[in-house]
């Protein structure tokens, strides 16, 4: 039986090159970064910052976006990376076929229900995406500021594991130290 550490890395690196595939022509809001180093940030500041390991939630974290924001579909990540981690990526995902307004309010209220889990990724997200902001303009920045409450706001739950009401006091903090 393979070393299971070993294997979940092995994941984790499958998973990477994924991604890294699937968003390789895409850049970041600034039209310089490759739009993939936001979903290995993601990663790592779940890791490194948040202090979780688990590794589907990692997986998640780095294909947080490969449905909304590239041709991947569930199916593919259901296919490749199992029913679990698909269906949280799907949770990350905004249906853009919706109007704006519609589907700004679906994705909120998919978040209120979420799993720790996906909660925690979404987390990580914001946190990378208030990093970003500075390089933003300040049109982009109070956007990007307004969308953080308003996730923050759906992802307020007192029933979240303490590593991930942690991690969403993190998220507030900054989001505090954004705004002054």
């Amino acid at each position: 039986m393979p070393d299971r550490p070993a294997a979940d890395l092995l994941l984790l690196l499958e998973t990477i090159a994924f991604a890294a595939r699937a968003h390789r022509h895409q850049l970041r809001k600034d039209d310089k970064t490759p739009y993939v180093s936001h979903v290995f940030r993601v990663c790592l500041i779940l890791s490194h910052v948040f202090g979780i390991d688990d590794s589907q939630v990692l997986q998640a974290a780095v294909l947080h976006d490969t449905i909304e924001d590239t041709n991947t579909d569930c199916d593919d990540l259901r296919e490749q990376f199992g029913p679990e981690v698909a269906g949280w990526v799907a949770l990350l995902s905004k249906d853009k076929r919706l109007p704006e307004e519609e589907r700004e309010a679906a994705y909120l209220a998919g978040l209120a229900t979420a799993t720790w889990q996906v909660k925690a990724c979404k987390l990580a997200d914001i946190y990378d995406n208030l990093l970003d902001s500075a390089k933003l303009t300040p049109q982009q920045r109070a956007k990007t500021a307004r969308r953080s409450r308003e996730y923050l706001a759906a992802l307020d739950d007192s029933g979240m594991p303490d590593i991930v009401r942690r991690a969403w006091n993190r998220v507030k903090d900054l989001l505090v130290q954004n705004a002054e």
